[in-house]
């Protein structure tokens, strides 16, 4: 399969997009200093390539009472129930991101509460997953690095 290969355009392109997905083409286009019909094309061409798939909406949890983030480790009685925990995580709207790893957990998950209290009541709903063994928690005291864009841009070097 050949590699679809990204110019300077293209990542330009995605450095604004990554900033702010909503950013019309026409706004792209006048900061590119192209015009707003080869933007349509390169933005279209990276979605039936892949690289592009779909946008995404950034939410403030902290704005919305949802401050507190703990990662929770989880350990399964058996490796063949890591289906039906992960299914059942999802039925957990506070569970906002889930890992199957290799190595201390066989599932590492995100979880976003109100405070400790309600973390606690997400944490033993976890825990009463059937094929659940045991979980290991860890508050987060601070987000230091959420950035997009320096992966992109260590990629864009590789090139």
């Amino acid at each position: 399969m050949k590699k679809f290969v990204l110019d300077e355009i293209d990542h330009q392109i995605l450095d604004i997009l990554i900033e702010n997905a909503r950013t019309p083409f026409t706004d792209i286009a006048k900061k590119l200093l192209v015009s707003a019909g080869t933007i349509h094309v390169r933005v279209k061409k990276m979605e039936d390539e892949g690289i592009i798939q779909g946008s995404t909406l950034t939410l403030d949890y902290e704005k919305m009472g949802y401050a507190f983030i703990a990662h929770v480790g989880i350990f399964l009685e058996k490796t063949s129930m890591t289906q039906h925990v992960i299914d059942n995580l999802r039925l957990i709207p506070n569970v906002t991101v889930a890992y199957v790893t290799a190595g201390k957990y066989n599932i590492f998950c995100k979880v976003r509460a109100k405070d400790t209290n309600d973390a606690k009541d997400i944490i033993y709903k976890i825990d009463e997953i059937h094929g659940v063994n045991r979980t290991e928690t860890m508050i987060s005291l601070e987000e230091s690095i959420n950035d997009k864009k320096r992966m992109m841009h260590a990629i864009f070097q590789d090139f």
